[in-house]
């Protein structure tokens, strides 16, 4: 059951209409002011929100400002009530980032089609941005509305990549970013000395190389296949006419840029202020967390030991020598290429 939250300060009007939403099967949550409608919302996200604009304590613009600050609350299908019908409010509600826009009095026809074609609407944009290949589908179709794509057949295909090839390198222009379908993939970067850092690892599902695109730069890092791989190429124009109509497809890549920052930003402190064993143990949690398959008890994966270095930020003869400590004390099992880990809770715990 979808669940409505209705911002209104007349008694009698959000009385009428909760129970014309009710009737109509949904759930609803009410607030007589947009400071106790952001409460609520914040404590039980809703669905889609019905609110009007003049109100005390917190009017809509008010409350729409707030939602569209909150990556929680930011997606959700946003439709204003007002008596009023100025042009003005009408055009401010939309550039503020409304999705739909009603006048008082209103038909209980209107405000269930808006509701419902919100839904509709949300629905297909979600399914636009599925990390599968029918999302991929979805995402082509949305932007070939948009734009005349002659070349889209051609783009849509998937490439094998094999093991240690080059997808892209540091300093070329992007002219298109990738979603991961079968494999894994590093994205890194190279010192004078040719030593390398790497800056990102992806798995299956992934989107990968849209950092350079919504920046408007040079890719800043290289992209290689840690194994054999297919991968799907999105051309930058096409991505680019669909973000830029796109609000939820926008909002979406806006979180992965935001979880990008974090992360990198999160291992540049941990290699300032952590010791090798700990950035170790924290690097293999990662890839456990990254890569482990829900069927799998224990985690294994064959990753070089120059890779893993490069994860770690240190030399391959001190990780070498870490992981061997590792092994004597029961953490890991090595085989070869293939690192095991048998005790998480220990490298979970492992002190800086």
């Amino acid at each position: 059951m979808k669940t409505i939250l209705l911002v209104e300060d007349s008694d009698d009007i959000r009385e009428t209409t909760a129970e014309i939403l009710e009737l109509a099967g949904y759930r609803v949550l009410t607030a007589e002011n947009g400071k106790i409608g952001v409460e609520i919302a914040q404590n039980d996200k809703p669905d889609l929100v019905v609110c009007d604009i003049m109100m005390p304590v917190l009017d809509g613009f008010g409350v729409l400002h707030i939602f569209s600050q909150s990556t929680d609350l930011q997606n959700i299908p946003f439709i204003f009530l007002t008596a009023k019908t100025e042009r003005t409010d009408l055009r401010k509600g939309m550039e503020m980032g409304a999705d739909d826009y009603l006048t008082k009095p209103f038909q209980e026809i209107e405000l269930l089609n808006a509701i419902e074609s919100r839904f509709k609407k949300l629905e297909k944009l979600s399914k636009s941005f599925k990390n599968t290949q029918e999302g991929i589908e979805e995402f082509y179709q949305s932007a070939a509305k948009h734009a005349d794509l002659k070349s889209l057949s051609v783009d849509r295909k998937i490439s094998s990549i094999k093991k240690k090839q080059i997808i892209y390198a540091e300093g070329d222009e992007p002219i298109k970013f990738y979603f991961l379908k079968k494999g894994k993939v590093k994205t890194y970067q190279a010192n004078r000395d040719g030593k390398e850092f790497i800056t990102g690892l992806y798995n299956s599902g992934d989107f990968f190389g849209h950092i350079a695109i919504i920046e408007n730069t040079e890719y800043q890092e290289s992209a290689e296949a840690l194994e054999d791989s297919e991968i799907i190429g999105i051309p930058k124009n096409d991505f680019l006419e669909l973000i830029n109509r796109n609000q939820v497809v926008a909002n979406q890549f806006i979180k992965l840029l935001a979880n990008d920052i974090q992360e990198k930003e999160k291992l540049l402190t941990q290699m300032a202020y952590n010791s090798i064993r700990k950035r170790t143990a924290d690097a293999l949690l990662m890839l456990s967390k990254k890569y482990k398959n829900k069927e799998e008890a224990k985690f294994s994966m064959k990753i070089s030991r120059d890779d893993l270095a490069s994860v770690v930020g240190t030399a391959t003869e001190s990780l070498i020598r870490t992981l061997s400590d590792f092994k004597s004390e029961r953490f890991i099992e090595i085989s070869g290429s293939e690192i095991r880990i048998i005790d998480e809770k220990k490298l979970m715990n492992l002190r800086g």
